[in-house]
């Protein structure tokens, strides 16, 4: 686990791909929470809901890779969730989705769905019809960053985006670019049906390219800072591919 920043009350890691951050139902593997309890130890019974994962303040998906923050003590844990509540905390990720988005360079848009569970799988969050439980307001703006023409006319092509999440519900990124007609590259819930899956994964991907590639706040001290994690060799591996094939 790389430590991106730590100081008295924050620590923040760069969170790998496929690590659970805390434990859930039927699964014995180790998780973020366990590497937490081990080795930043002062997580403990930090949060509200400390017997599940002490110190952290937000999650990842299993799969996505990116920025984590957690914190140290209580305090410390209200004054982030307040930001989070109040949209002070300004999160970017890094995504690859199927298909050509049709924005210029440079400009911003925003997907402002609302999104809930699903009524057909109980797996997903969705957007649009059919939805069951609460719903909820959900904004996320983007930015295109680079076009990957399909091969041979066959395929509609790959755009990396950045997106930048204004609200926090489970799998938003996901559920938006899916309800918009782009769905994230490899993402096996919100992707493509399995038939086509192999067709739509790039080069041996092996999860959805979803990373998250930076977060900036307002430290208790006052000082702002931004937190930053490489994309992880496996995304870099296939983005090198695909620029290849232009």
């Amino acid at each position: 686990m790389d430590i991106i920043y730590e100081d008295s009350d924050i620590v923040a890691v760069n969170k790998p791909a496929g690590l659970l951050v805390h434990g859930a139902m039927g699964t014995s593997q180790k998780t973020l929470t366990d590497w937490m309890i081990e080795n930043v130890p002062e997580v403990k019974n930090i949060g509200d809901e400390p017997e599940i994962r002490p110190g952290i303040v937000h999650r990842l998906d299993r799969e996505t890779s990116g920025v984590l923050l957690a914190v140290k003590n209580q305090k410390t844990f209200e004054y982030l969730k307040n930001l989070f509540q109040k949209r002070k905390i300004k999160k970017k990720y890094i995504a690859l989705v199927a298909g050509d988005i049709p924005l210029p360079s440079g400009k911003r848009n925003v997907i402002d769905l609302p999104i809930g569970r699903s009524a057909k799988d109980f797996r997903k969050r969705a957007s649009g019809a059919k939805l069951a439980g609460k719903i909820r307001e959900a904004l996320t703006e983007y930015e295109v960053l680079e076009r990957f023409p399909g091969p041979a006319c066959r395929q509609a092509g790959y755009t990396l985006v950045a997106a930048y999440p204004k609200t926090g519900r489970t799998h938003q990124i996901r559920v938006h670019f899916k309800a918009i007609g782009h769905p994230i590259v490899c993402d096996k819930l919100y992707g493509f049906k399995k038939a086509d899956m192999e067709a739509r994964c790039p080069f041996g991907l092996k999860r959805h390219f979803l990373h998250a590639a930076a977060i900036d706040f307002v430290l208790p001290s006052g000082a702002r800072i931004k937190l930053e994690a490489d994309l992880p060799d496996d995304l870099k591996s296939a983005l090198e591919m695909l620029r290849g094939r232009k």
